[in-house]
């Protein structure tokens, strides 16, 4: 790999080699939509196009479970916190061996929905998060914003599509 762009490196001897440059496909990009279910879909779409304009290297199984999880985790904020938090942010972040989509709502409301309930009838979209992310050798979590609100998330390892 060239090393384009940098001088000598300031560090004493030992200190490590450089950090690599970032891929062309790396970077984060956010958007934001009203909590209404025709974000749902829009939300798909848009992190979809975002993969394939980026050139990030997915596998066919992975965007399925990608675009899953988005459209779980949106039509979550949608049914649950619209009331509380009218918009939504969708959150995609690529580095070089992740990808990670996530959806930020305004509401307090940290659900339990990540752990096995089989006497409820709802709240089971958060379940298969869970699953298709494990499935993917990923991670799902739900964290506290300094609003107030939460953002749940999910990073699953880029793993490049295999030619035929």
């Amino acid at each position: 790999m060239e090393n384009h762009g940098r001088g000598h490196d300031p560090r004493p001897e030992g200190g490590g080699a450089a950090p690599p440059d970032p891929l062309p496909y790396e970077g984060v990009w956010r958007f934001t939509a009203a909590a209404v279910d025709a974000s749902v879909p829009q939300a798909r779409r848009a992190v979809r196009d975002l993969l394939q304009r980026q050139g990030v290297p997915v596998s066919e199984d992975l965007v399925y479970g990608l675009l899953l999880i988005v459209s779980e985790l949106v039509t979550n904020a949608v049914k649950h916190a619209a009331l509380l938090s009218p918009m939504l942010a969708v959150e995609v972040a690529v580095g070089a061996e992740w990808v990670r989509v996530s959806v930020e709502d305004n509401h307090p409301y940290r659900p339990t929905a990540l752990e096995a309930d089989h006497g409820r009838l709802g709240g089971r979209g958060l379940l298969l998060v869970r699953e298709v992310a494990r499935e993917a050798g990923g991670v799902v979590d739900v964290e506290h914003t300094s609003s107030g609100g939460k953002v749940i998330w999910a990073a699953l390892p880029l793993k490049p599509a295999t030619l035929p």
